[in-house]
């Protein structure tokens, strides 16, 4: 396995998820997930303290990864962010308290209908979660 990025929860951060700061609006960030996750996710393990998204590192793959990880440790500080090259895939490791709730993100992505509106699935994420978000824009 060869480390591309760790990025450690931050003790004192208060467990939600503040967007007030992100240049991307919630529906925005979950229309980048899906966007994502249809072009390159394998498959996700969850506990109640870690998600793993194993991802294809097909061409451009890995610098998407590593950008939305930087901005998700950005918006929730609490938790730990660590990617790391395997063979041909990414593992993309959330781990900290809250950490089960950002399973639910890919559960929801993948049963929504496709044609559901990102708003509609921010709508699905803050009804299913038990975190609490903060929105920006």
């Amino acid at each position: 396995m060869t480390p591309l990025l760790s990025i450690p929860a931050a003790p004192d951060a208060p467990w939600a998820c503040d967007l007030s700061a992100a240049e991307d609006s919630l529906a925005e960030r979950l229309a980048e997930y899906r966007r994502l996750f249809d072009h390159a996710l394998i498959d996700q393990q969850a506990t109640d303290t870690s998600t793993t998204y194993r991802l294809a590192d097909r061409p451009g793959v890995r610098e998407w990864v590593l950008d939305l990880a930087v901005r998700e440790a950005a918006c929730c500080p609490f938790l730990s962010f660590e990617v790391t090259a395997e063979d041909r895939h990414l593992l993309w490791h959330i781990g900290g308290l809250g950490a089960a709730d950002v399973a639910i993100l890919g559960e929801v992505l993948s049963t929504a209908d496709r044609r559901a509106s990102s708003e509609a699935l921010a709508r699905d994420l803050a009804a299913h979660g038990r975190l609490p978000i903060r929105l920006g824009r």
